[in-house]
């Protein structure tokens, strides 16, 4: 979505595009935009020294790939997959697409998405606050404490994503599931974590600078591909029994 002519003087320059994303992308780092241009997700201009010049939908086209990411836990293939069908149509270039395709969450599910929770700061949650934005009881909370479901920090704080757990294994419980018949996620979902670690261990602990935002990058990626699979086996699953 780059105007392949655009004047020089209207770019900006990698380290102003990284201020306006870490209002809302605190995480964001000088490499992983580099490695998003790596990935074909954006493609800056040079000028001729080659400097990147970011055009303003290069900076949107960022902002739509870390949100992608970050509230729908969408790999890089599937977001660059629905990036280049919106550049295929006859819509100027700049437009995105309107609603992104998220294979891990069904449409319409009732469950907030991580932005509703997350500005962009680390955030700590009571367990008073917990239990209001999951519309949860103590009783409730006590279970799935219990089995392993959500777990508070050594400080006795919770992050946003026990409030997303808490909310789905609520809207399970209306389909008869309970906290208990859910043992078999946390020791899946521990199994996977082992899986992981052992796979992106020995990126962290490789000395270069840029070693970090590999790993973290390497992690947001399997854990979207985990997600994704998880969801496609559990779908094949039922229509198998269903014969759907």
């Amino acid at each position: 979505m780059t105007a392949a002519g655009r004047p020089q003087r209207d770019g900006l320059s990698i380290g102003a595009v990284l201020a306006q994303l870490r209002a809302d992308f605190p995480d964001v780092t000088i490499s992983k935009i580099r490695f998003l241009e790596s990935e074909g997700l954006v493609q800056p201009g040079r000028t001729p020294s080659g400097y990147r010049q970011f055009a303003p939908a290069d900076v949107e086209r960022l902002r739509f790939v870390l949100a992608a990411q970050r509230d729908h836990y969408l790999p890089l293939k599937v977001i660059k997959e629905q990036l280049d069908a919106a550049d295929g149509q006859e819509a100027p270039a700049a437009r995105l697409p309107r609603k992104l395709v998220s294979l891990s969450s069904p449409d319409g599910d009732g469950l907030p998405a991580a932005r509703d929770f997350v500005s962009g700061r680390e955030i700590r949650l009571t367990q008073e606050e917990l239990l209001e934005q999951a519309g949860i009881d103590v009783r409730t909370l006590g279970e799935l404490e219990q089995y392993g479901l959500v777990r508070p920090g050594p400080a006795g704080f919770y992050d946003p994503d026990a409030v997303l757990v808490a909310r789905t294994v609520r809207a399970m419980t209306e389909f008869g599931i309970e906290p208990r018949h859910l043992r078999a996620f946390r020791a899946s979902a521990d199994r996977e974590v082992g899986l992981l670690e052992q796979i992106v261990t020995p990126v962290y602990r490789q000395r270069d600078a840029d070693a970090k935002g590999r790993g973290d990058e390497m992690v947001r990626e399997l854990a979207a591909l985990s997600v994704t699979l998880h969801t496609l086996l559990v779908k094949a699953g039922i229509r198998g029994v269903t014969g759907a």
